[in-house]
Parts: C-alpha cells; sequence; structure tokens
C-alpha cells in the first residue's frame, strides 16, 4: 500500500544547531521524488537534517498491523541515513523507532521490516497499530546530505 507523502523539512535548528538544508520536489532519472539536501553540522549541539510527513492529515494514527514493514524508493549520494517512525505511545521529540539505510547512487528499493527498528530513548515497543510520522533523516556527523525518496509504501 502507498503512503500519501507531504514530505516537511525540519533541522537541528528547532534546538540550537546550525544545520543548513532543504526540501524540494525534483524530476531526478525518469521519477518524481522529494529530495533531502543539506549540511549536518555538529556545532551547538545539533547534528541533524531531516524530512517527514504525517501518515494521516489529522495526525491521528494509523494502523499497519496488517503489514511486516515499510518500502522506500531511493536515490542518494552512497551515505546512511536514518529511517524513523514515530507512533501516538511516544510523548517526546526526542523518541523514536530507527532503521539504517544507504542510499545508493541509483534507485532502490529498500524493506525494512518493523522488527528491525530499534526503539530510541523509550522503553515501549513499537506498536504497528498506532503509526503516526515517518522521517528520513542525515544525522550525527557532519556530511554533505543529498537522498531523493520517490515511494514509501507498506508491505
Amino acid at each position: 500500500m502507498e503512503l500519501k507523502s507531504r514530505w516537511e523539512f525540519v533541522s537541528d535548528t528547532v534546538m540550537g544547531g546550525v544545520s543548513q538544508g532543504r526540501i524540494e520536489e525534483v524530476d531526478i532519472f525518469g521519477r518524481h521524488a522529494t529530495r533531502l539536501k543539506g549540511d549536518v553540522s555538529l556545532d551547538n549541539n545539533g547534528g541533524f537534517v531531516q524530512m517527514a510527513f504525517d501518515i494521516n492529515d489529522d495526525v491521528s494514527p494509523f494502523d499497519a498491523s496488517g503489514w511486516d514493514g515499510l518500502k522506500i524508493d531511493v536515490l542518494g549520494n552512497d551515505e546512511t541515513y536514518d529511517l524513523r517512525l514515530r507512533t501516538s505511545d511516544l510523548t517526546r521529540p526526542w523518541q523514536s523507532y530507527r532503521a539504517t539505510f544507504i542510499a545508493s547512487r541509483q534507485w532502490t528499493t529498500i524493506s525494512i521490516p518493523f522488527a528491525n527498528f530499534t526503539p530510541h530513548k523509550t522503553d515501549t515497543p513499537l506498536n504497528r497499530q498506532c503509526l503516526r510520522r515517518i522521517g528520513i533523516l542525515a544525522i550525527g556527523r557532519v556530511f554533505s546530505a543529498d537522498v531523493s525518496v520517490s515511494c514509501v509504501r507498506l508491505y
């Protein structure tokens, strides 16, 4: 099932960091995609640029219990990125469920089972019945981010 993705840009500037970036709609190598570009800086305790979307427009939980994981069609610069999930069970902005992937220089479909997402700063197990938000992050080290996503779907 393909998810409607209305990506928004977020960076560490919301907490005093100085990483810079943007998202843009592009046609790249024959596909329409959303592209995250930016420079990640660790200055001022920062360290990320992100594009993310709420699964439901009204931010209500989405029941993904009938699926095994996520597939994303990505193109990038051979760097490692985070795929992050948030659920309505999480109450703090720093809590998430995380998996990493490498965005190669050709369009690739990445499949990540829900079982591969690791809880971060929470003891709450991932509850697929209350999935709320999906994000792609360039995080944790100084580098130039360039990752495009043409499709996010459940499998």
